[in-house]
């Protein structure tokens, strides 16, 4: 690191040198021009002095970014030629250019990389996929400073062979210019004259051929993908929607506002897995739940003694009221009334512009894939014999289990597992990650550990289910613990919470060559589309973010550019996604946790803020939790937020509004926040956040102030 600060000072040196000692003069074009005669006398006489001495200033001043090319460029077409000054320029000015690009990822990129990781990712990911398309396009355009290229370009991971390749044919078009023009050098009265509003234009419509090309290369591959197949002349829909699950409903919504024409086939219950197996049962369920964890603490409350008398069935009962009654929001009716043909039926895909369902053939000008997931059962020996229950199948209980086993230590094992414990079972959890939220930080694991260990909850962590074995209404699972040991455990019912599937087999996607990902959801790109650019895809079949908001929000972009592509098209960014795990205390997160932002190298701080001083939780008996926030180098911004606590879902969404806009901990510490509510644990944090930024010498010098103030 001192080599580098050292290097960095002495180039420093050497640009206040060249404009303190007015060295940029001598590369003035009044000054070449008053020269040229000596320079081609000294040309003349001593060839190879001058053409080795004269590239090596060209490649000094373009390394160092110096400026003075432009007029060398019209000094080589004056004394070497058209020819020979082209391949002298071409070969010094690309070997210029490769040294900056390699003194600005020697010097810069490291440091570029840790502040602003994040926001270069994309950006090396664009230029691993077209970076030589957008370098060529560059190098041929006299819109951007070719230094400007040399410095960007190496802050990316774009190879220098290729770089050094790219830019010597790049660069050709432009170097012939100049070089023939400095054949005239004695005509040339100022810089701008050489580019004519016709060169300019013409070097732009270059610059833009390759992406020309690109575009057209894309359409051929397009073409190539429809190979086979008949595009019908008319279709019955602008779009075809295939499931009726969150994202399916979205895109349905969306597309029904636009007073497109539209379809939306679903073969099962609409509303898909958040209404009637998801979200809306689950959080039901653990309301119900909840009540039961207040009794226990009834005397916390001033309560002497509560009796209860309940019936597990009754619970889950209501879990089936509180889904009816949410129903009507997803149901055919209100679909049909906002314009929407509604159709109940397994729907198959023919080709890319067909689905047929219930017989008939209905075709559209896109189609969307919104079939969702479903839980994953591993394939362990004996599993099917002791009959699993699963996210979607657990709702047909009406007896509570005495002894109920989860398979899985995730936000969905984890929630079900306090809330059957709740309710009287004796609830075991197996996970084979040695910690509960092995992504989240070690504080987060630490207080659900303690928690759902305080509750009675057992918990076998580092353990591996080996096989299920069912003996006369028994059920038993053997299983193997980090340390190689085998042992047993006897169960009433099995949960299996590990995991959910993309459903992207039995309509046709096979017979198509639609692409999958290595998580075997579909493939697709920042528009949504898949590999073939009219079908796109949104929701937990992507297997991207498994989480109904995440749906909601991919079902936009898709349902948009469905209608507008190609005159218009949004892409999805995924920098900013929210989540939350509704156990008690509640989890929730947006942006980067300490381990993510340790491994990415970034300079951050954490600041703590513990929820059991906050007023409002200790009114309700809930003064638990935290607050973290990970903030970037010494600065207020916000790279991500933790909360562990009572509502940590609703607390949540102003970090998520602060990261989104661009907003710091000092706005939010500046903002009103209503007394007493459990979102003032947000300001407190950013108060403790700015307390921690006050030095020891700050506060020493603004305790003398306030002295002087009064003396």
């Amino acid at each position: 690191m001192k080599k580098k600060n050292l290097l960095i000072l002495l180039l420093l040196a050497l640009a206040f040198a060249f404009f303190y000692f007015d060295f940029h003069s001598y590369l003035s074009l009044a000054y070449i021009k008053s020269q040229q005669s000596y320079f081609s006398l000294f040309y003349n006489q001593h060839s190879l002095i001058f053409i080795v001495g004269f590239s090596f200033i060209y490649i000094t001043a373009t390394a160092l970014s110096f400026p003075g090319a432009t007029v060398l460029t019209l000094l080589a077409g004056a004394i070497f030629g058209l020819f020979w000054g082209t391949v002298i320029v071409s070969f010094a000015s690309t070997i210029g250019a490769t040294v900056a690009f390699l003194g600005s990822r020697y010097f810069f990129r490291d440091r570029v990389a840790r502040r602003f990781a994040k926001y270069l990712k994309p950006f090396n990911e664009g230029q691993n996929k077209n970076g030589a398309f957008y370098l060529f396009t560059l190098r041929l355009t006299p819109v951007v400073p070719f230094f400007v290229i040399n410095l960007v370009m190496g802050l990316t991971q774009m190879s220098t062979v290729l770089f050094y390749i790219i830019s010597q044919i790049g660069m050709l078009p432009g170097t012939i210019l100049y070089v023939n023009a400095g054949t005239q050098l004695a005509q040339i009265e100022k810089l701008q004259d050489i580019l004519s509003p016709t060169i300019f234009l013409s070097l732009l419509a270059l610059g833009f051929a390759p992406l020309l090309f690109k575009k057209m290369g894309d359409f051929f591959k397009a073409k190539k993908v429809y190979h086979g197949y008949k595009k019908p002349n008319s279709f019955d829909y602008n779009l075809l929607v295939l499931g009726g699950g969150a994202a399916g409903l979205v895109s349905s919504y969306i597309a029904a506002a636009a007073k497109a024409k539209i379809a939306l086939i679903e073969k099962h219950k609409m509303g898909g897995d958040c209404l009637n197996t998801g979200c809306v049962p689950s959080k039901s369920l653990i309301r119900s739940a909840k009540f039961f964890a207040d009794i226990e603490k009834a005397k916390t409350l001033g309560v002497q003694s509560i009796s209860v008398d309940y019936k597990f069935a009754d619970v889950m009962e209501r879990v089936q009221r509180v889904v009816q009654s949410i129903a009507p929001h997803d149901s055919v009716e209100r679909y049909t009334q906002l314009g929407v043909d509604c159709l109940s039926g397994e729907g198959k895909l023919l080709d890319p512009w067909t689905i047929e369902v219930n017989g008939q053939k209905k075709t559209a000008k896109n189609i969307i894939i919104a079939t969702g997931a479903r839980p994953f059962i591993p394939e362990i020996p004996g599993i099917h014999n002791v009959h699993p229950l699963t996210s979607d199948t657990l709702w047909e209980l009406r007896e509570l289990p005495q002894r109920l086993l989860v398979l899985g230590g995730g936000p969905i094992g984890l929630e079900l597992a306090q809330s059957f414990q709740r309710f009287g079972s004796q609830v075991t959890l197996l996970e084979q990650a040695s910690t509960l939220l092995a992504r989240e930080d070690k504080e987060v694991s630490q207080w659900i550990n303690n928690k759902l260990t305080q509750e009675g909850v057992q918990l076998l962590l580092g353990a591996k289910a080996r096989a299920f074995t069912s003996q006369q209404e028994q059920f038993s699972c053997e299983y193997e613990t980090s340390d190689g040991t085998s042992h047993t455990i006897i169960f009433d019912k099995l949960l299996v919470a590990v995991g959910r599937a993309p459903n992207v087999s039995g309509f046709g996607l096979e017979d198509l060559g639609i692409e999958l990902t290595e998580k075997k959801g579909i493939r697709v790109n920042e528009k949504l589309q898949t590999n073939i650019p009219n079908i796109l895809a949104c929701g937990d079949v992507t297997s991207m973010h498994q989480f109904t908001h995440m749906a909601s929000y991919q079902a936009w972009f898709a349902s948009m550019n469905a209608l507008l592509s190609p005159f218009w098209s949004f892409k999805a960014s995924y920098d900013i996604v929210p989540w939350c795990m509704y156990t008690d205390p509640e989890v929730a997160r947006v942006g980067l946790n300490e381990n993510e932002a340790t491994a990415a190298g970034l300079p951050f701080r954490t600041t703590f803020y513990n929820i059991d001083h906050l007023d409002r939780a200790l009114t309700e008996e809930t003064a638990y939790g935290f607050v973290k926030v990970i903030t970037e180098g010494t600065t207020d911004k916000i790279l991500g937020a933790t909360i562990v606590g009572p509502h940590a879902g609703e607390c949540i969404a102003e970090f998520v509004l602060a990261i989104k806009h661009g907003l710091g901990l000092n706005k939010i510490l500046q903002t009103i926040h209503i007394y007493p509510t459990l979102t003032e644990a947000n300001k407190f944090a950013a108060g403790e956040w700015r307390r921690g930024t006050l030095s020891e010498k700050m506060l020493n010098l603004s305790k003398s102030f306030n002295n002087w103030r009064i003396s």
